[in-house]
């Protein structure tokens, strides 16, 4: 369990973009809400990550299957933060979050530091729970192993101007030794994103087999099972070097939630796991709130 300054308290994370901008979900996913098979109302959800101004990315609405491909035990996805902007979720989206059916946190991004603070500060007028700062996306364009003083000086310009508890989105790819020390006091969490396809596949010899699916659209991140070795083993070195709490990804089966429990994880996430499986995540919750109950 995670308890934040605000005093919210969450166990259970929708990843960024899993339910939509909204919390609600995406029309696919609407009947498996009215039917109960999906809940939100069990998880603290995190809105898909918006950027300062409107971003094509590389999602059609009417061809998804373009920047995403089914694994075998995962999803590779190069959306490319496909968004609308922060403007047009201020005025479209924000207005109509229900806060006391839905717990939602906003997600942002920008490399430019004075954008990221001006859109913490727009996100202030809204019933979030959180914010959470997105550094990790690994179809953004950006040497995210070199956003090192960005990523440091963006959390603390933004903890000045935003009311908001700070959860930090790092990735695989950052030195976390020299990070995670400097967003000590200023971010109340730490989640973690997908893994670049050439971290989890390298491919030195450039063999026109082992490339990404999406090596057109610059290789994307894997999440899911088959992204486990690598996510949770951040999450044990985290919770090896501080106090912050780490939300610990990739889950996949039921037996993933205690297992990333025992790295370290004081919450869970549930990311991809929604595309193939998308009743999983609250069957998983459910068990897991009735086993803890039996056992307390």
């Amino acid at each position: 369990m995670i308890k934040l300054s605000n005093g919210h308290e969450f166990e259970y994370i929708a990843a960024s973009g899993t339910l939509g901008y909204n919390g609600k979900g995406w029309p696919h996913e609407w009947s498996l809400r009215w039917m109960g098979l999906i809940d939100p109302s069990l998880f603290t959800i995190v809105a898909k990550t918006v950027t300062f101004e409107p971003r094509k990315g590389n999602f059609k609405l009417w061809c998804p299957w373009r920047c995403i491909r089914l694994l075998p035990g995962g999803v590779i996805n190069a959306v490319g933060l496909t968004n609308k902007g922060v403007r047009w979720w201020c005025e479209e989206v924000g207005v109509s979050v229900d806060s006391e059916k839905i717990s939602l946190a906003g997600s942002i991004l920008s490399n430019n530091i004075c954008e990221l603070a001006e859109m913490a500060q727009m996100l202030n007028d809204f019933d979030l729970v959180a914010v959470e700062l997105n550094w990790s996306c690994p179809n953004n364009g950006t040497d995210l192993a070199s956003n090192t003083a960005n990523i440091i000086a963006g959390c603390e310009k933004v903890k000045e101007v935003s009311r908001f508890s700070l959860i930090a989105k790092l990735s695989v790819v950052h030195n976390i030794r020299e990070i995670v020390p400097r967003i000590k006091g200023v971010v109340e969490a730490i989640s973690i994103n997908s893994v670049p396809w050439n971290v989890i596949f390298p491919n030195p010899d450039n063999d026109p087999e082992k490339e990404s699916p999406l090596a057109h659209l610059g290789g994307g991140g894997v999440s899911g099972k088959i992204a486990q070795g690598h996510t949770w083993q951040l999450v044990k070195e985290l919770a090896d070097i501080t106090s912050i709490p780490v939300i610990g990804p990739s889950i996949w089966e039921y037996g993933d939630i205690e297992a990333v429990r025992k790295k370290g994880a004081q919450a869970v996430s549930f990311g991809s796991v929604f595309l193939q499986h998308p009743c999983r995540p609250t069957r998983f919750v459910k068990r897991d709130m009735k086993e803890n109950r039996n056992r307390n």
